[in-house]
């Protein structure tokens, strides 16, 4: 059986950080693909250790934009 999760990655200075939004799961790497693979393994071993029943899954639908606001100060 295999669930679905949403997975956003971001730069931050020289690392990709990977983070798992319905788990609350975080890793990184030097690559995008090392962000995504040692995600994936930390998502894995969370489950091993938490289980997987009753877990949120992804809807599918991710809308991820640059948002830009005026900060007064």
């Amino acid at each position: 059986m295999s669930k679905k999760f949403t997975a956003v990655i971001t730069k931050e200075e020289d690392w990709y950080v990977a983070h798992c939004v319905e788990l609350g799961v975080v890793s990184q790497g030097k690559t995008i693909e090392q962000a995504q693979a040692n995600l994936k393994e930390a998502v894995e071993l969370y489950l091993e250790s938490f289980g997987s029943d009753d877990l949120p899954e992804s809807t599918g639908e991710v809308v991820l934009y640059p948002l830009e606001v005026a900060v007064n100060g």
